[in-house]
């Protein structure tokens, strides 16, 4: 029994060893250790042995049972190592390869824009708020003190979705909302986009994104208006832009003005960018918060005081990068954004 054993055991294992697959192996567990194998029909056996004889012989069948069971363990193991390593050889990617034919993108020269001056507000003490792109009648005209005739109600020039629901045709909707919430005193930016029913042209567009800054305090004064417009322009273009005022008038604020800068292209010699004047074209309006706006929204006209103005973020990108055309900003043309 011992010998039969010992010849079935080293057949065995030389038949594992060269097992090149687990398909292999498994011929080899069965042939050895399956129902019909060679060590379960040993055990099957038993009971023909004499009676001093089966101890024995159980307890040398299990040992090499075990001992093959063993060697298909390891043997399957080291199968499905080697499984494992040509998977990932075949498998395998190389993140670095062509690395170079795939272009990073970059924020829009409106984003951009966006976040310049919205950096630029913060650093001076600003809050920014977000409002809603629709909004109400209420807060978008009577508030701001916009007459029933005002031609910016007008469906030919502001986009309605009720008599009372409609896009957004400037963000100073924004700046009421946070009067309203009665919070004083006040220090805001709000930007995004703006809705009107404009022609397509150089200098217009249907959707565009407006800013617009609300201050309200005690004792706050045109010189406050005009120090923090002229701190602004000079972070956004440059110690050497210079500022022109003129009077102008808008029904939310009382006095009103009109703001432009000197080209950045030429600094007030005149080329083709500002069409040879040396200014460049209308940054933004604004003046001091006119008291019936401040009254609308529950705010004592006697003891309070502010001021807003408005900014259009496409034109203050077109100043800053010298573009003539609106457009551009919006066409996706390829061979303009990569240029930014």
């Amino acid at each position: 029994m011992e010998a039969k054993l010992n010849d079935i055991l080293a057949k065995a294992r030389g038949e594992i060893e060269a097992a090149s697959s687990l398909d292999d192996l498994e011929k080899a567990r069965v042939k050895y250790l399956g129902k019909k194998g060679l060590i379960t029909d040993l055990k099957k056996n038993i009971s023909k042995l004499p009676k001093e004889e089966k101890p024995m012989a159980g307890k040398l069948i299990n040992e090499n049972s075990k001992k093959i069971e063993e060697a298909l363990g390891q043997k399957s193991e080291a199968l499905n190592k080697e499984i494992l390593r040509e998977k990932i050889k075949k498998e395998k990617l190389d993140v670095t390869a062509h690395f170079d034919r795939h272009e990073s993108g970059h924020l829009s020269l409106i984003n951009q824009t966006l976040d310049d001056l919205e950096t630029i507000f913060q650093n001076m003490g600003f809050e920014v708020v977000d409002g809603p792109e629709i909004d109400t009648v209420k807060n978008v005209f009577d508030d701001l003190n916009s007459p029933a005739d005002h031609p910016a109600r007008s469906t030919s020039d502001t986009f309605y979705i009720t008599d009372d629901i409609l896009l957004r045709p400037h963000t100073s909707s924004v700046q009421i909302r946070v009067m309203n919430e009665g919070k004083l005193p006040i220090k805001m930016v709000s930007a995004g986009r703006v809705f009107r029913n404009d022609e397509v042209d150089r200098t217009h567009s249907p959707m565009f994104h407006q800013l617009e800054c609300l201050v309200v305090d005690e004792n706050v004064s045109m010189a406050n208006l005009k120090a923090t417009l002229e701190t602004f322009i000079k972070e956004m273009f440059g110690d050497d832009i210079e500022l022109r005022y003129r009077p102008h008038h808008f029904p939310f604020t009382e006095p009103s003005l009109e703001v432009d800068a000197t080209c950045p292209i030429c600094h007030g010699e005149g080329c083709p960018a500002c069409g040879n004047t040396g200014w460049s074209m209308e940054l933004l309006g604004g003046g001091m918060v006119h008291p019936n706006v401040l009254e609308a929204c529950g705010i004592d006209s006697e003891k309070y005081t502010g001021f807003a103005f408005g900014l259009g973020v496409d034109r203050i990108a077109m100043v800053r990068y010298g573009l003539d055309d609106i457009r551009l900003l919006y066409d996706n043309d390829k061979r303009f954004i990569e240029q930014f």
